[in-house]
């Protein structure tokens, strides 16, 4: 079931310490300024919550994983505070994932574009299917993927980030996500997946919560900055995105 709401939808589901996030929106499962926002806030409401150990986070349906940040809102810019702020909700978002306390497993079924690999990154754990290609294009209509650069380029190095960034037109395969250490795992089906998830969400959730906590802090380390710097990657998108190479691209893509 995937829904038709205009904002999205955003459910949490608890079971045996274990909180899954499912996020949806009708267009591949992108991301409206206000689910950015809600999905901040459960994140950080779950950092403080004592009976949550894991945290899986997944998109509606078994097609695309995310498709980024909302196309339409994107458009809509018109300013520099308008251009900084919805760019700063995806900055939010990994901020909130780097500092939540739980560890966080990926669940991505499906293609990945933009600032969906930026979230992807921002999980500590991912398992996906052999359908879940990934793409930056934003150079392609005079942006650049200055937000979520430092959570991929944490994940995958520089070499990878450059290559996908730079060839912004073609799709990396699932196994090129996972040679590079995006992913842990792929599977050939949604099944398999979410069977994978499964065990491992249960055994991370029976170990000691206070060492997984740990083990958190110890995987993010040297990243205390983060709160600055991807506000200073939103203020230059936020520009970037009112020039007018980006005003004409943005206008070819909204009339195909």
């Amino acid at each position: 079931m995937t829904t038709t709401r205009q904002n999205g939808s955003l459910y949490t589901s608890l079971q045996n310490n274990i909180a899954t996030i499912e996020f949806g929106h009708p267009a591949s499962n992108s991301f409206p300024s206000e689910l950015l926002n809600r999905l901040t806030k459960e994140l950080n409401s779950i950092s403080e919550n004592d009976a949550i150990s894991v945290v899986i986070l997944k998109s509606e349906g078994e097609k695309a994983f995310c498709a980024g940040a909302s196309f339409d809102e994107l458009v809509a810019i018109s300013n520099l505070q308008e251009g900084e702020k919805f760019f700063t909700g995806f900055a939010n978002v990994i901020n909130a994932m780097r500092t939540c306390g739980k560890i966080i497993i990926g669940r991505v079924q499906g293609k990945t574009v933009g600032g969906g690999v930026g979230l992807a990154s921002a999980c500590d754990y991912v398992l996906a299917t052999e359908n879940a290609a990934i793409k930056l294009s934003e150079l392609t209509i005079g942006i650049g993927p200055f937000v979520i650069e430092p959570v991929v380029k944490r994940k995958i190095g520089l070499a990878a980030l450059s290559e996908l960034t730079l060839d912004a037109t073609n799709w990396k395969t699932a196994y090129w996500a996972k040679e590079k250490g995006l992913y842990a795992k792929v599977f050939e089906t949604v099944k398999e997946l979410d069977e994978e998830v499964e065990i491992l969400a249960s055994k991370l959730a029976s170990y000691n919560p206070s060492a997984l906590g740990e083990m958190k802090k110890v995987l993010w380390e040297n990243t205390q900055n983060w709160n600055e710097l991807l506000a200073e990657r939103a203020l230059v998108s936020g520009k970037l995105v009112l020039s007018d190479f980006t005003k004409k691209a943005l206008s070819k893509f909204s009339k195909k």
